[in-house]
């Protein structure tokens, strides 16, 4: 038997009790549940206003305002405060209640608080604390949803937690409730008041005040100069874009733009005598001048351009990105703009507290932030189209309701770059979807408002620079940079092919071409016809488009002795003052005034017609011919060069600008500085018979395939007698395409198809067209939609008028896999929408003997010249016709309406006619650059830039004197 021990032990001591939830510990539980109750009923209503904005997403609705920041506000500093409480009872709690046997219980305390971590720790995370900013799109993601998710999951557990410990109090949970409800009705109700509108001040004229100009505030009152001038705000969190736009011509757009400060300041003045008030100089404003504008001040005749405070502020970033509507595509400003909802405290001084909680708020919750100021029409080219589409009213000019600007939006529109033209000569690989694909290029940034574009593995912003053409304004300011990256655009966006020489004087002489390899022997004392070709390669709108009439586009071709040095011929030299040769090709608008005068200082009340416009469109090119002769006694070789030179401002723009007192025909004072820039050159060697010979290694070759050289030389001459010029200039083109044809290309029979159908060779272009679109011949062929639209117009010529509108609506409705590829939308093509209203309507006047047929044939004509004026309500064509259908719809209204319109829109040709007239007596440069065909000397008396005096001109009639000789005894 076992021996017992000698003292048994006495009772177990007793394990002290611990409250799980003791006094002290149930006043912070206490704490804990009414900060959730309030945050709880704050949630509440923020998912409220989230909700209401998914579901209205399609419209682009936001219902987040001034109250829903403060709302917003008060959710953050309620999460930061219950953070300390939550972790320190949770810990204590789970110290308490770490022996206790129930371990289901205790797991699932371990959940709860654990998820609750989890909530806590992902609303740190989406608030981008100072130092550690999330910026990963897909882990920004996850932590909204665990943020969403994770109180959901909290109350779940909790209730399973407490299934276990006392009997919980479902009727003051319910309370809870029903005081979360009367408080988020009470937020709602708040929710509609709007700060901005409290001291408001709106135009005594009312919604008259903005007038000439179409722009608009949203609430009809005027926008406190502080609320669109507050750059600095913007450059807290967007660096790279602020420091784009800083040296952007938009912020130089207003009276800080010593060029616009003159040509407004005069329109200020004409209206000002003429009207007894500025009002007209408004349709400048709402586009170059918005801070003033619309805080009220620009009305004022004694506005100072230049000491206001709001004079200097441009296009600011608020101002752009404060546009909520674009009411149509008419330009002009047409646009709706409103003081932005600001977080609190935007305006607080950057060194404040205020300041600080102003940019924390911003930074964890940037979605409303991006909704304000960044809208979807910011991205499209009708956003564009507001200020860079111009219609001259007659509050303006005092003339007529309606005159044709500058006019970049339908430019680009109708393109085969923008992929919604069916009729160009060239088509990029993939359509340029919309302006800032060329001037808003993506450009790496570590900005907060960065993001990953596309399949780039590194932030990008879009540059906010603005890139173009504006090489003034940054020479002005001495920024070098700036400068560059605006002639880097510049450089290389067009292409000069010195093609081809003519033998003889006149362009029906014969043509060797391509120049390289081929070149020939030049003779002595024989006269030549060189021909070059300019091609717009990149620009999506006519080069140069916007200022066309000051702007300075032309080309520089030299003739050399390469054996001596001496310049025997030059077009397009430049005067002591810098002054381009009068006599040189420009491509750019002679713009005239009503009495025949150029509008030579951006003077826009006097603009009213086009003497000429040489711009070169899209894909398109043109031809330029010189004239020379070969000196007797010149033994070469002959270099010729040609280059394609820009300049922002003409010199006599610039005299009128910095020269006090200047008017042109006036000698200059300043010599105009501005930088010129060589967008494209060529240049080539040709022996002259008997003389030098030139060195055939290596031999001189061009970049360029040979069929594009036809193609481009043929294009040149279509589009010029397009114009109208006489038909010798469209069978050169002929002769070009036939060249293309032979060399493979189904370029060659399409345009050649465009020749025949033109000329009204009706038979021919049908041939044309069936050869472009041989696959046995050309790989590829012609574009489907190009075919299609052509097919349709030889169908419409020849009466086949049911062919004709099957084969335009093929060219709008069809839809396959290369279209979709390629970005290409013909569906707004309103040339070809034209021509299927024309068709419909010549198909209503066969219907004679069935009414009801007639008559649907004539509203199928209405919906498409209706679906003309949707794309372009100015459109003049679609109003002509329009008016005629409605009349014999018996429609009278609308017919008188459209016949309005039509008298608005079109060109007054019997004033043209007068205005043009005195224009060509008055300038006999531009009369001859006017002409049809345009021939220029190269050896013209009086040229600038050339070395021997006028008198030692060679003689084009086949005068033996040796030049050379001459330069030898010229002093």
């Amino acid at each position: 038997m076992p021996e017992l021990p000698a003292n048994p032990p006495g009772p177990l001591p007793r394990t002290k009790y611990v409250r799980a939830v003791g006094p002290r510990l149930r006043i912070l539980l206490g704490f804990i549940f009414g900060l959730f109750a309030i945050l709880g009923a704050n949630s509440v209503y923020l998912a409220t206003i989230t909700a209401l904005e998914w579901f209205e997403r399609d419209r682009g609705i936001t219902y987040q305002n001034y109250f829903y920041q403060f709302m917003f506000l008060a959710h953050l500093a309620l999460g930061l405060l219950i953070i300390g409480p939550v972790v320190v009872f949770g810990l204590i709690h789970m110290v308490n209640t770490r022996s206790r046997p129930n371990r289901r219980t205790k797991q699932v305390g371990y959940a709860l608080f654990g998820t609750a971590l989890a909530l806590l720790i992902s609303g740190v995370i989406l608030m981008r604390v100072e130092g550690f900013e999330l910026k990963s799109p897909s882990a920004r993601t996850t932590a909204y949803w665990l943020h969403v998710l994770t109180p959901i999951a909290c109350i779940w557990l909790y209730i399973l937690h407490r299934l276990t410990g006392p009997r919980i109090r479902w009727k003051l949970g319910l309370s809870w409730a029903g005081a979360v409800g009367v408080v988020v009705a009470a937020m709602v109700v708040l929710h509609r008041q709007d700060p901005r509108l409290w001291n408001a001040r709106a135009p005594k004229e009312g919604e008259k005040y903005f007038k000439p100009s179409s722009a608009r505030t949203a609430s009809g009152n005027f926008i406190p100069s502080a609320a669109l001038m507050n750059n600095e705000y913007c450059l807290e969190c967007h660096k790279d874009s602020y420091a784009g736009w800083y040296h952007s011509a938009h912020r130089f757009s207003s009276f800080n733009n010593p060029f616009y400060l003159f040509a407004v300041n005069e329109t200020r003045q004409v209206a000002l005598n003429r009207d007894g008030s500025v009002q007209a100089s408004r349709w400048c404003a709402g586009c170059h001048d918005p801070v003033p504008f619309f805080s009220g001040a620009f009305d004022d005749p004694q506005f100072d351009m230049v000491k206001h405070p709001t004079s200097q502020a441009g296009i600011s970033c608020v101002a752009c990105h404060s546009i909520v509507d674009i009411h149509s595509a008419t330009g002009n400003g047409d646009y709706t703009i409103e003081e932005p909802i600001h977080y609190p405290w935007a305006f607080a001084p950057t060194n404040s507290l205020l300041y600080y909680l102003n940019k924390q708020m911003v930074k964890a919750k940037p979605a409303f932030h991006k909704k304000t100021f960044l809208k979807p029409l910011h991205k499209t080219t009708e956003f564009c189209s507001v200020c860079h589409k111009v219609g001259i009213p007659k509050e303006l000019n005092h003339y007529k309701e309606f005159l044709r600007g500058q006019n970049h939006y339908d430019t680009f529109l109708l393109t085969g770059i923008s992929g919604h033209s069916a009729r160009s000569f060239y088509y990029p690989e993939v359509a340029k979807q919309n302006c800032s694909q060329c001037h808003m290029p993506l450009t790496p940034s570590e900005d907060f408002g960065a993001r990953f574009e596309g399949t780039n593995n590194f932030l990008t912003v879009h540059d906010h620079l603005f890139p173009g053409a504006n090489t003034a304004l940054p020479h002005l300011r001495g920024d070098v940079e700036t400068t560059l990256r605006e002639t880097q655009l510049l450089t290389n966006s067009a292409r000069l092919d010195i093609f081809g020489v003519r033998q003889g004087d006149s362009i029906d002489s014969p043509l060797i071409a391509p120049l390289r390899p081929r070149l020939p022997k030049l003779k002595p004392g024989r006269t030549y016809l060189l021909e070059a070709v300019v091609r717009n390669l990149k620009v999506g709108h006519p080069i140069t488009q916007g200022t066309t009439d000051s702007n300075e586009l032309w080309v520089n071709t030299e003739l050399t002795d390469v054996a001596t040095g001496t310049l025997l011929g030059r077009s397009g030299g430049l005067g002591p003052h810098r002054e381009v040769d009068r006599w040189a090709h420009f491509l750019n608008t002679y713009m005239l005034d009503k009495d025949g005068n150029r509008i030579d200082r951006r003077n826009p009340q006097d603009i009213f017609i086009p003497l000429y416009n040489n711009q070169i469109p899209p894909s398109g090119s043109a031809v330029v011919h010189y004239r020379f002769t070969v000196p007797e006694g010149v033994r070469g070789p002959l270099r010729i060069s040609a280059a394609l030179k820009y300049r922002k401002f003409d010199t006599i723009f610039f005299n009128y600008v910095f020269a006090p007192g200047y008017t042109n025909g006036l000698p200059f004072q300043k010599t105009n500085d501005l930088p010129i820039v060589t967008m494209a050159s060529d240049a080539l060697i040709l022996e002259v018979e008997g003389g030098t010979p030139v060195p055939a290694d290596p031999p001189q070759l061009s970049p360029i395939p040979e069929w594009q050289r036809w193609n481009d030389y043929g294009v040149g001459l279509f589009n010029k007698g397009d114009k109208g010029s006489e038909r010798g200039e469209l069978r050169q083109a002929e002769q070009a395409f036939l060249e293309v044809e032979k060399l493979g290309r189904a370029d060659g029979p399409l345009n050649l198809a465009r020749i025949y159908i033109k000329e009204g060779r009706l038979e021919e272009g049908v041939s044309a067209l069936a050869k472009a679109n041989d696959t046995n011949r050309f790989t590829p062929p012609a574009p489907r939609w190009t075919t299609a639209w052509l097919n349709g117009i030889v169908n419409k010529q020849n009466g086949r008028l049911d062919e004709a509108i099957a084969s335009f609506r093929s060219v709008l409705e069809d839809r396959y896999p290369e279209l979709d590829r390629r970005k290409f939308d013909f569906r707004i093509d309103y040339e070809v929408i034209n021509e299927l209203g024309l068709s419909l309507f010549e198909r209503a006047k066969l219907e004679r003997t069935d009414p009801e047929k007639r008559r649907e044939y004539l509203m199928a004509a209405v919906r498409r010249f209706e679906d003309t004026l949707a794309i372009d309500s100015e459109n003049v064509p679609a109003h002509y016709n329009l008016s005629l259908l409605y009349g014999l719809l018996g429609d009278s209204g609308k017919a008188t309406l459209h016949h309005q319109l039509h008298e608005r829109y079109r060109v007054d040709d019997n004033a043209r006619d007068r205005a043009v007239a005195a224009a060509r007596l008055r300038d006999p440069a531009a009369d001859h650059a006017a002409q049809t065909i345009v021939i220029y000397d190269l050896q013209r008396p009086g040229t600038l830039g050339m070395m021997f005096p006028p008198a030692h001109r060679p003689n084009t009639s086949g005068d033996t004197n040796s030049l050379a000789a001459l330069l030898r005894r010229s002093p």
